[in-house]
């Protein structure tokens, strides 16, 4: 990775972390999100930074999703011991949720797939209003990750999470605010200001209530745990689908730009 695909900003107690690959419009890969984890661990060593925006370089995508290119296509059966392996997605959308007060995200247009999952780790969604939001999971051939699953089912509840999902469609952000998706959905001049003003603010309240408060948030969420049997079977459902035809013929349909034909298989 290039040294600069993640820049990092400070003014006061506000830090900022942009994902800088706007030709790939801000795509994310292994290495941009473990240095997430980097950064936001670096601040959470002390109270200097009280709250974190997150935003994509230029005005086209939040971030697009996971870069996928990087998608495995063609790989052997031994490739299901790797779901064991916490990967960089994991420790990335961990240090997020973990970071001891409140993420902010900046949404200045594609929020799709992992970009959306991103935005969708935040505590807090300020978007332009000509910004995009969706998981096109099924329109790829992907199982989604159940700790994303429950992400959503707890921001968005159930019913809205299950056509977000099942249709892969982008959002509108009249849609997206209806859902709950997003805080806020404001004209795009007005974007950076507003959410710079809400972050200060939250910055300069008080840092023990603050963060106790996202504390107790985290606890309250943590408890809803898959039994390992189910979570063994997911496991091999998602070895299954990372094997499949259909992941080849959803991947390849994106590059060129048409329909895929899925066979279930």
């Amino acid at each position: 990775m290039s040294t600069n695909e993640l820049l990092v900003e400070r003014e006061g107690f506000v830090a900022t972390l942009i994902i800088n690959r706007p030709e790939k419009r801000n795509t994310l890969n292994p290495l941009i999100l473990l240095k997430f984890a980097t950064y936001l661990d670096d601040f959470a060593k002390n109270d200097e930074v009280r709250a974190v925006i997150i935003r994509g370089q230029g005005d086209k995508a939040f971030s697009s999703g996971y870069d996928i290119t990087e998608i495995p296509t063609d790989v052997k059966e031994e490739f299901k011991e790797l779901l064991e392996y916490k990967d960089p997605l994991e420790i990335g959308m961990g240090a997020i949720e973990n970071f001891p007060y409140p993420v902010i995200a900046m949404i200045d247009g594609y929020a799709l797939g992992m970009g959306c999952d991103l935005a969708m780790t935040c505590d807090i969604r300020i978007a332009s209003d000509t910004s995009r939001m969706g998981i096109p999971v099924s329109k790829l051939g992907i199982l989604y990750p159940p700790k994303s699953v429950r992400k959503f089912i707890n921001v968005i509840g159930l019913a809205n999470t299950k056509e977000i999902i099942f249709t892969g469609r982008n959002c509108t952000m009249d849609k997206a605010k209806e859902m709950g998706m997003v805080n806020y959905v404001v004209p795009k001049a007005e974007l950076h200001e507003f959410t710079y003003a809400m972050a200060e603010e939250i910055a300069g309240n008080a840092p023990l209530a603050i963060k106790g408060h996202k504390y107790i948030f985290n606890k309250l969420l943590y408890y809803q745990a898959l039994y390992p049997e189910d979570l063994a079977k997911i496991q091999r459902m998602q070895a299954d689908s990372l094997l499949s035809e259909d992941l080849k013929e959803g991947t390849t349909a994106f590059f060129e730009k048409r329909k895929p034909v899925f066979k279930g298989r």
